[in-house]
């Protein structure tokens, strides 16, 4: 509830999916918020740029277009977080082999070095935050939250722009 919103029940309670949505956002909005923190005080890195360094070192050839995409976020947005980790050292941007107009991202040694003491640092956060929740639900709430993105991205819905 938020406090003086005379339309707060009008919005929370519009549909029988509403509130799943609202419980939905809150609980990954103060998840984010309290692995970032942690991972801030532990690692001097925010969850959004071990994201960024997580996608860069999954993706073979990763390119700027190729975070946005699997981010849903707009190209500028990655270009300007991937030049503050570039400037960090984490990150680098090197010529397309095949491209000269684009550039694939990789991560430095130092970059690799945050990587790996930073992943620890997000399961440990994840796995104390959600204990109150058993495996098996999880497990059926993965399940879930896997069928529905998929659902959203075969759609395309929710893409900037």
């Amino acid at each position: 509830m938020i406090p003086g919103n005379p339309l707060e029940f009008a919005v929370t309670h519009v549909t029988p999916v509403t509130p799943v949505f609202t419980d939905l956002v809150r609980v990954e909005t103060r998840l984010y918020n309290a692995v970032s923190a942690r991972l801030r005080a532990e690692q001097g890195l925010g969850l959004g740029q071990f994201e960024f360094l997580e996608i860069v070192d999954r993706v073979p050839g990763c390119r700027v277009l190729d975070i946005a995409g699997e981010l849903a976020i707009t190209v500028g947005a990655v270009s300007k977080a991937v030049d503050r980790l570039v400037a960090a050292g984490w990150c680098e941007r090197v010529a397309h082999p095949q491209d000269r107009r684009s550039s694939v991202l990789r991560l430095t040694p130092e970059g690799e070095e945050r990587l790996a003491a930073s992943r620890p640092v997000v399961e440990s956060a994840l796995l104390s935050l959600t204990s109150a929740v058993s495996p098996d639900d999880l497990a059926r709430v993965a399940s879930v939250l896997v069928t529905l993105r998929a659902a959203l991205e075969a759609g395309s819905h929710g893409r900037p722009g």
